[in-house]
């Protein structure tokens, strides 16, 4: 389950921002994009930046900065393995891991 923390995206923060985007727009308002967590930082994705790479909100307690990282590089098992959506190094679960499976009808 996807962290419930929210953070609104300081004016300043926004403009620099817009300024690095090929898009020029950003929400603002940001989700965390880690698994379930009350304390430490929190990172909500703002957009993509060149390959490899995403612009990312960072926040805990007052504090609130933008950071560029790398994407995660963990991939599922299988031939069609779904990539992790949030940066390389993160802590808890991927992306592809907090997927509900489906239960079997015949038990």
């Amino acid at each position: 389950m996807r962290c419930a923390h929210w953070r609104r995206l300081p004016l300043v923060l926004a403009r620099e921002a817009r300024g690095r985007l090929a898009s020029g727009r950003v929400d603002s308002a940001i989700q965390c994009q880690l698994c379930a967590h009350e304390s430490g930082e929190h990172y909500g994705l703002l957009d993509d930046l060149e390959y490899g790479t995403a612009l990312w909100l960072r926040w805990g307690g007052a504090d609130e900065e933008l950071v560029v990282l790398q994407d995660c590089p963990v991939a599922g098992q299988g031939p069609d393995g779904e990539g992790c959506c949030l940066f390389a190094g993160h802590a808890g679960q991927h992306t592809w891991e907090d997927t509900v499976k489906e239960a079997s009808c015949t038990s």
